[in-house]
């Protein structure tokens, strides 16, 4: 890759891929809102473009990037959040800005086209390890939309000449992460000494920090196949519990209240995911383990970036 495009640039992964992208000397065109007030999360670069485009205006992208690109990420998705899965139709909105992505990568001279899919993909599943050939059954209007866009965007970049990848994101944490997730929310509630409240906390989850994240998407970009699916997380489950009680004591917080609220309505027990053919294709292993990886998001967050 010499020169790309990424819309969702200043995403928790979008920022990781990009700061992975210039350490290997790439022309990163990020494709950012500027009425966002985001733009500052970015590094400061020469190499870095900054791009103003909304979601809806992708098709006015090839005028504002001259020369072309070659490889083209599309990260960004509308209507994320706590509040993604209470409406089916704004979701599906997505899909259409997905082809769009790809109509206009297609129009900027890109051989490859790379999605941003997420484990929901797939729905609630019991079983040990999740891979790209599981049976996929969403069971939320987020997981149908991605499951819709990216066999969508397969089927129009074939037609338009170009490669496709689609990697399936499962739980990644750190830098700029949504507020509201169980290790952004709990880490803030420990270091400020409020109370915190969890469940039995006995699912068996994969957590993957950010950076390596950004690194796998570096890699998929480099290295990955075309027409395939990856799963992207660690590889590796261990119970919630056992994470949140490494969150506290990092923390110095007091006793987390592991049990002190049921689990909700259909809660995954089980999530971890296959990264055997990410591994095989790339080469991709995470480089950061999870403590490593919460001590950094805890200064990110003391830092008050």
């Amino acid at each position: 890759m010499k020169r790309i495009v990424v819309t969702g640039a200043t995403s928790m992964i979008g920022v990781a891929l990009i700061e992975e992208c210039l350490r290997h000397d790439i022309e990163i065109y990020a494709v950012v809102r500027s009425s966002s007030g985001k733009a500052g999360r970015l590094p400061l670069s020469d190499k870095i473009h900054l791009t103003d485009c909304s979601l809806e205006d992708l098709s006015d992208l090839p005028g504002r990037i001259p020369g072309g690109c070659d490889t083209f990420y599309h990260i960004a998705w509308g209507n994320t959040g706590e509040a993604r899965n209470k409406s089916t139709e704004l979701q599906s909105r997505n899909i259409f800005y997905t082809l769009q992505a790809v109509r206009t990568a297609a129009e900027l001279g890109c051989r490859r086209f790379i999605g941003a899919g997420s484990q929901a993909e797939y729905g609630p599943m019991d079983v040990e390890k999740i891979s790209p050939d599981s049976p996929v059954n969403p069971s939320t209007p987020y997981g149908a939309s991605k499951l819709a866009a990216g066999h969508l965007a397969g089927m129009l970049c074939r037609e338009l000449g170009m490669e496709c990848i689609w990697p399936r994101i499962f739980s990644v944490y750190g830098k700029y992460e949504n507020a509201t997730t169980m290790v952004a929310s709990g880490l803030r509630k420990m270091l400020a000494g409020e109370p915190t409240e969890f469940t039995p906390a006995m699912q068996r989850w994969d957590y993957l920090y950010s950076r390596d994240a950004g690194r796998a998407f570096y890699l998929i970009g480099e290295k990955g196949k075309g027409g395939s699916v990856y799963c992207v997380g660690s590889g590796q489950a261990r119970p919630l519990k056992e994470y949140i009680e490494e969150m506290a004591a990092l923390t110095g917080a007091g006793k987390p209240g592991i049990g002190a609220k049921p689990y909700p309505p259909g809660a995954v027990m089980n999530l971890c995911a296959d990264i055997g053919t990410l591994t095989g294709d790339t080469g991709f292993i995470p480089e950061y383990t999870f403590e490593q990886g919460i001590r950094e998001t805890i200064e990110w967050i003391k830092a008050g970036e």
